[in-house]
């Protein structure tokens, strides 16, 4: 098993993921990670090799997108895709890519340049659902959803989300809940877990 996360090394919620006013902050997480078991693991479903993520579809939502990197910003919040862009989804480069051992990270926009978001209609996912994600070794990723929350930004499951994993896991992280228009961000995220289950050329 691999540890992606080190003990030295932070990890961070979701910097900001909507609304036309601006971006909020969030500050940086524990350092330390745990490590969880893995339905991909236990499924017995083979970890892919690293390769860069090109695409992702939920057919569900009617969701489909290009995949840009991700970093971290200089305030070492994670970046999001270009708010004038709601429709543009990013992978968190930092974190295992789609289909390899460990948890990758795909953030979207829930809204934009009022206009709906790539995740506009995350929330709607449920258990049993499929995410397919394009990589470019040629492989498709397929996952299956296993749980979705609501949380609040302040509550944000860092060990959950970011911990390190024996098998090939997924999130999937917008923004949610009410907006605040003090703080120009809505309140809440929402979280997509899912599993690898299958992989195709």
């Amino acid at each position: 098993m691999r540890t992606w996360l080190g003990a030295a090394v932070l990890v961070f919620a979701l910097a900001g993921c909507g609304s036309d006013a601006g971006e909020q902050k969030q500050a940086a997480p524990p350092a330390q990670v745990s490590t969880g078991d893995s339905a991909s693991a236990a499924q017995g479903v083979a970890s892919l090799p690293a390769s860069t993520p090109t695409e992702i579809s939920i057919p569900k939502i009617g969701a489909r997108s290009s995949l840009v990197p991700l970093g971290l910003n200089a305030d070492q919040t994670i970046q999001v895709p270009p708010v004038d862009q709601p429709m543009q989804a990013g992978w968190y480069d930092k974190a295992p890519t789609p289909g390899e051992a460990g948890p990758a990270v795909i953030l979207g926009h829930v809204d934009g340049n009022k206009k709906p978001g790539i995740f506009y209609r995350l929330k709607e996912l449920a258990v049993g659902d499929e995410i397919a994600v394009s990589r470019q070794d040629g492989k498709t990723a397929q996952f299956k959803v296993t749980h979705v929350e609501q949380i609040a930004k302040r509550e944000f499951p860092t060990d959950k989300v970011y911990g390190d994993t024996h098998g090939s896991e997924l999130r999937l992280i917008t923004c949610g809940g009410q907006f605040d228009h003090a703080a120009h961000s809505y309140k809440d995220n929402i979280i997509v877990y899912a599993t690898l289950i299958t992989s195709k050329s």
